[in-house]
């Protein structure tokens, strides 16, 4: 049986929380080479609640130097591109300081494996998460356009450096098929330990909303597929709707059924929590859900004026050139769109919205 903990929690008091999970979920880190993976989405202030928040990469990072490791690497590859894998990203976030000196740009070295030929023959995996011991994520409590949660298993899609991630965005096609490619992704190597940052959570239109909230917890699992259907059920969603978590537990990675899971702590559902419109709920069994997911009407990228500034950010890394300026707004072109929601992650202003 799964574990998951609940523990509460602020940014100025981690320690029980970390103790609490590092004895619970125990790995012997001496001598060994570990990677601690935050999500860095891209570059903003820690304030903005869109990366892993830097008091909690530090306290990780404190927490293994004392259990005597090998090596620390601490490191992501942000973004679809290359606008946020460097040390620039990191410094803007706070978390290049945060890192201890641990940080290392792992989108600099990395190594092709096979994947799955439906989507792309071989894929290239930064090399320090080949080389890890132990692998320890930390993602960050959001919720996202096309797989309603950013939890546990999609924060294992920043393995991948590089342009090839707007390549896998492109190669799914469909939000069911995007579900499945990141459980293939996180299969190639699955992390040993989840801390997800739920001190101060997002709601609304994610991964990057400006709409915040407090929920003062941290969760941890050794089982990424538990602590992804516990999130879950915290902002309301079924985790049976969720393709990924149906595909993880086909695949033998876990289980999504609360009642497989033992849960440490309070689970209690988020009230009023507000998630994206429609989103990539995969509803097996239900053709009509089915029909309008795959329909070519559902959301589509909306500028707001107040708020765009022209930038062309979107317009460069649309993974499918759907997007140009307009009377110096980015249009979208539906017949090319596949509804990645790239455009709305990596918009610097938050002025794209999916309507």
């Amino acid at each position: 049986m799964s574990k998951v903990l609940i523990h509460p929690a602020t940014y100025k008091n981690l320690r029980e929380a970390l103790d609490r999970t590092f004895d619970l979920f125990h790995l012997e880190f001496q001598g060994k080479r570990v990677l601690i993976k935050p999500n860095v989405l891209r570059g903003s202030e820690a304030d903005e609640g869109i990366v892993t928040h830097p008091a909690m990469v530090r306290a990780v990072v404190e927490k293994v130097e004392t259990m005597r490791p090998a090596s620390i690497v601490v490191g992501d590859n942000p973004g679809i591109f290359s606008y946020g894998a460097n040390e620039e990203t990191f410094e803007k976030t706070g978390l290049m300081e945060a890192a201890k000196g641990y940080y290392q740009n792992i989108g600099n070295d990395s190594e092709k494996i096979d994947f799955n030929p439906d989507f792309m023959p071989t894929v290239s995996l930064s090399r320090a998460v080949l080389e890890a011991d132990i692998i320890i994520s930390l993602p960050k409590f959001k919720p996202h356009g096309l797989t309603i949660i950013t939890g546990a298993i999609k924060n294992s899609y920043g393995f991948l450096p590089g342009a090839q991630k707007a390549r896998l965005h492109k190669a799914a096609g469909s939000m069911e098929r995007f579900h499945e490619m990141l459980v293939d992704v996180f299969r190639l190597r699955v992390p040993d330990l989840f801390l997800l940052d739920a001190v101060v959570g997002m709601e609304g239109n994610g991964p990057a909303s400006p709409d915040l909230r407090d929920i003062g917890l941290i969760l941890s699992s050794d089982n990424g597929v538990a602590l992804d259907a516990v999130m879950a059920t915290m902002v309301g969603c079924e985790p049976g709707r969720l393709r990924f978590l149906q595909r993880a537990k086909q695949a033998g990675l876990g289980d999504y059924d609360l009642s497989t899971i033992e849960i440490i702590g309070e689970l209690r559902e988020l009230s009023d929590f507000k998630l994206p419109p429609l989103g990539g709920e995969a509803i097996l069994g239900n053709e009509a859900a089915q029909a309008r997911l795959h329909s070519r009407t559902i959301l589509r990228p909306q500028a707001d004026p107040e708020l765009c500034t022209a930038c062309g950010t979107c317009v460069d890394q649309c993974p499918v050139s759907a997007l140009s300026l307009n009377d110096r707004l980015p249009r979208v072109d539906p017949e090319a769109c596949i509804i990645c929601f790239c455009c709305q992650e990596i918009c610097p202003e938050k002025a794209i919205t999916l309507r």
